[in-house]
């Protein structure tokens, strides 16, 4: 989502400063064409009113210094004239010793430079002919103050502009946050998926995003379908085979293959591998078939219950202890949980002379586990091996050897790790850990 504002913000930006630079500099630019224009009409006026100060005088062609302005008399006065016949050219006193030139087309011309101080002349140029003469008078004005003026509205203008464009970006973040509240809170109610707090996303959304929640409702509803189906068509399955390999292995024990030990030994042998392999691929279906979030693991909810029934199955004499698993909601489907942890805590309680203890913590990558017993223990030369399914060290102790098998399958399946270690309790440590499942 920040990913998403982030790039609508800087395009927004990146638009509103071109369109600001566009729109100013055009602004500028009509502004000044409009006062040039104005300008020019003063100057044409300032011409006409010249070319009427020429009169004829004893000595022909004569100025009548009386029409004109005064600020033609005044050195560096910032207006000045050049006028031009035949006979010779007229050069107001206001340009003192320097010279004006005299534009190459009739028109406005804003390309001169006068003076020490490099006033800009803004030049007008007209042609007339008058008491049977052709004259040229060029009219100018000192454009320097105006293009000051101009720098100080681009100087106002931009500072102006960044304001706008800051309380603009202001107005857009926030506008465009309340346009994605939607999409953050569909979100979030997928991350709430994730944990097992709800089974469906919230159909009240913006117009725009109702086909989207639609399908991921429906897709919710026909997966969690198919699941629940598989699961019970699994379990029918197990149950239909569990009497027909009963059966089957009543027959083979039994006397009327007496005679025949060997065909007993091998019929049991055989019975016994299609039991496990029967039993692991059930439960390896139904872990990768957990594609929705179920009913997540409260540690204070189910485990004072899961205590209480191993102390009823293994008697009174055994401590159990699970303090350090108190207050976390594992992020893992409830069922697959307490096989986990009722198959570690069956196997430590056969094996333990007094205490069993489970610790569950949290952590940067996800959750450590560790089941202790102050049992015999195993050899660190035999830990591997007691891993696969079936595997049993004491055949005394009651039980088929798969419990911890079952609970690597199930480690596996969630992308976990598992390891037997030497117990601080002087047993066996069982030691995993299990990803952060992302949310």
């Amino acid at each position: 989502m920040k990913s998403i504002q982030g790039r609508l913000s800087l395009g927004l930006v990146a638009v509103l400063v071109m369109v600001g630079l566009v729109l100013a500099q055009s602004t500028l630019w009509l502004f000044e064409a409009g006062l040039q224009r104005y300008l020019e009409a003063g100057l044409r006026k300032e011409s006409e009113n010249l070319l009427a100060a020429l009169v004829r005088g004893s000595t022909g062609l004569q100025l009548d210094e009386r029409r004109i302005s005064a600020a033609y008399h005044r050195p560096f006065s910032g207006y000045y004239f050049r006028i031009d016949f035949p006979e010779g050219s007229w050069r107001s006193r206001s340009l003192w010793d320097l010279d004006m030139l005299q534009p190459s087309e009739v028109g406005l011309e804003d390309k001169q430079e006068l003076g020490p101080e490099g006033q800009q002349l803004l030049v007008y140029r007209a042609d007339y002919r008058r008491l049977g003469r052709d004259i040229s008078i060029s009219v100018a004005q000192d454009y320097t103050p105006v293009r000051q003026g101009f720098r100080h509205m681009q100087q106002i203008g931009l500072g102006l502009g960044l304001i706008a464009l800051i309380l603009i970006l202001v107005l857009q973040r926030i506008i465009v946050t309340r346009s994605l509240r939607p999409l953050e809170r569909a979100r979030r109610q997928i991350a709430q998926l994730q944990q097992g707090q709800r089974s469906q996303l919230d159909s009240q959304v913006p117009v725009e995003l109702e086909p989207l929640v639609a399908q991921i409702n429906h897709l919710l509803a026909h997966t969690e379908d198919s699941l629940r189906r598989s699961r019970n068509a699994l379990g029918n399955l197990g149950h239909a085979l569990k009497t027909p390999l009963a059966v089957l292995v009543s027959l083979a024990s039994s006397e009327r293959l007496g005679d025949a030990p060997e065909v007993s030994a091998q019929m049991l042998a055989q019975l016994e591998q299609i039991h496990q392999r029967l039993t692991r691929e059930l439960n390896r279906a139904r872990l990768a078939g957990d594609a929705l979030p179920g009913v997540h693991f409260d540690c204070d909810a189910e485990l004072p219950e899961l205590v209480a029934t191993l102390g009823m199955v293994h008697g009174d004499g055994l401590q159990l202890h699970c303090d350090q698993a108190c207050g976390l909601l594992l992020p893992w489907d409830r069922e697959d949980m307490l096989e986990l942890l009722g198959n570690l805590l069956d196997n430590a309680c056969k094996w333990a002379d007094s205490e069993v203890r489970l610790d569950i913590v949290e952590c940067a990558t996800g959750y450590r586990l560790w089941v202790d017993d102050d049992g015999p223990g195993i050899p660190e030369t035999a830990r591997q091996h007691v891993l696969e399914r079936g595997s049993r060290l004491d055949e005394q102790v009651a039980g088929h050897g798969l419990g911890l098998g079952i609970v690597r399958d199930i480690v596996e399946a969630w992308g976990g790790r598992i390891a037997l270690l030497q117990s601080p309790l002087g047993g066996l440590r069982v030691e995993i850990e299990l990803p952060r499942r992302a949310h």
